[in-house]
């Protein structure tokens, strides 16, 4: 019965060893994750084989798993920065990324897992610097906000497209100006619009203007027209018609004395 426990205790502490062995061989990458393995007794950071995919992995306990996010992350970033004229401008901007999963052990290796501090943010930062420079607060506020989002975007690709990271989007999702600045700038938005609006009451009134001489002129070429086509033979024959559709008719009564200059009957009353 004694010497059971001294079988037992290096029994027990080969299952313990064994655990802790394991525990540190064990590593569980989740979904959306990959891992890049360090082999301290090899060539350090493995760049030649894929990276870890998910699941549950068993590695020699000297060696290390670092885990990286693969899934599309936003990093949110206020700036502020310089227009072409000097004034200063609050830029909040935000960045679609995501490691470039074919190369995270190069990734791993050459920049590390603060790539986002080290490489992302500083480059957005100083493309935004770059690109709002080119611009006046106007401009800012009013009509080039999406053209400054993409020039940022294309000159942080440029950098970021090499340093084995994929930049998906940048947003512009605010520019802010100094408040004496903006009130300027509505102010004059606003004349302009006024100008405008007075503008296009001109143009209507002008344009109603000529549509009545148009048919001032119309009616007046019409009975020049008409005038001249209208001699006295024709003027007689009319007359002539009419009297005899007057006479013709059975509730009138007309009596005629003498003729008028054109020879015409002279009607004096009906009943």
């Amino acid at each position: 019965m004694e010497k059971l426990p001294k079988i037992g205790l290096p029994i027990l502490i080969g299952i313990i060893v064994i655990i802790i062995v394991i525990a540190k061989s064990a590593v569980t990458i989740d979904s959306g994750e990959a891992g890049v393995l360090f082999r301290t007794f090899g060539e350090g950071v493995v760049i030649d084989e894929p990276p870890m995919g998910e699941g549950f992995h068993i590695v020699a306990p000297w060696n290390k798993v670092f885990v990286y996010e693969t899934r599309r992350q936003e990093i949110f970033e206020k700036m502020k920065v310089l227009s072409s004229n000097g004034l200063d401008i609050q830029l909040d901007a935000s960045a679609w990324y995501q490691p470039d999963e074919k190369n995270l052990g190069r990734l791993h290796q050459e920049i590390g897992e603060n790539y986002l501090q080290r490489i992302i943010l500083p480059t957005i930062r100083s493309a935004a610097r770059s690109v709002v420079g080119r611009y006046t607060p106007e401009q800012l506020y009013s009509s080039k906000r999406d053209a400054i989002q993409k020039e940022i975007f294309e000159e942080t690709k440029k950098i970021v497209d090499g340093q084995y990271i994929v930049l998906d989007e940048i947003l512009v999702r605010d520019v802010t100006l100094p408040p004496t600045i903006k009130q300027a700038i509505e102010r004059k938005l606003k004349q302009e619009q006024e100008s405008l609006e007075y503008e296009f009451r001109l143009v209507t009134a002008e344009k109603e203007a000529q549509k009545v001489r148009i048919e001032a002129q119309g009616k007046a070429d019409a009975n020049r027209i008409l005038s001249a086509s209208l001699t006295d033979k024709i003027l007689q024959d009319k007359g002539i018609d009419a009297t005899n559709r007057l006479a013709e008719s059975p509730n009138s009564k007309v009596v005629i004395i003498g003729s008028g200059e054109s020879g015409m009957p002279i009607i004096l009353g009906n009943q």
